[in-house]
């Protein structure tokens, strides 16, 4: 166990994946932290709409890869902010490795990787935050951690040109697009399930 991916903590985005049975999944969060060091705690907020939110309640067992600043847009569309139920997002896909615990990790893209043995868990409505002691973790690289800014400026494409005349609504945390005038109040994104209170008005 290398405390030193520890410090690779920060304001950023990870790819979270679990494993059950013979079934692996992951999906990208954006709310990891260390919250105690005696014993070394880290907690995780997941959607519970996506699968990897249900293989961690099953197992109890994650592992997050912490983004680099040179993971591409592509890693993005790959694995998304919701992992799928019928489809295996790491088939043909060559840069992982699988720790002691059986768990995914990325070995590109990546700079370090945790896992962590849950110990508790708190229900937050469409997520859930899961405590869990530090048990394993390497330190990868020393590229810098992907922050959002990051993934705004440099990693997510530019929106595309304007159209005359036309607006809708784009989800700050995932970058969903809404077309249309008015945006429901109720509405929910279908990609990271985030409410309207995350939604920006845009011209299309």
């Amino acid at each position: 166990m290398d405390e030193k991916a520890l410090f690779k903590i920060s304001y950023g985005l990870y790819l979270l994946s679990a494993r059950s049975g013979e079934k692996d999944n992951a999906c990208i969060i954006n709310a990891l932290a260390q919250v105690t060091n005696q014993p070394n705690r880290i907690v995780a907020a997941v959607n519970k709409t996506s699968l990897t939110h249900d293989l961690i309640l099953e197992t109890g067992l994650f592992t997050a890869s912490i983004l680099s600043g040179d993971a591409p847009f592509s890693l993005f569309e790959r694995f998304g902010f919701q992992s799928g139920r019928d489809l295996d997002k790491f088939a043909g896909f060559s840069h992982t490795a699988r720790e002691e615990n059986g768990l995914v990790y990325l070995t590109q893209f990546a700079n370090a990787y945790l896992t962590g043995r849950t110990v508790s868990t708190m229900d937050l409505g469409t997520h859930t935050l899961f405590f869990a002691d530090f048990i394993a973790g390497q330190l990868l690289s020393n590229v810098p951690s992907l922050t959002y800014e990051d993934y705004f400026q440099r990693v997510k494409p530019a929106p595309a040109p304007k159209a005359s005349g036309r607006t809708g609504w784009r989800c700050r945390v995932c970058g969903y697009i809404y077309e249309g005038e008015t945006l429901p109040p109720d509405f929910v994104c279908p990609w990271c399930k985030h409410g309207t209170a995350d939604f920006e008005r845009i011209e299309l």
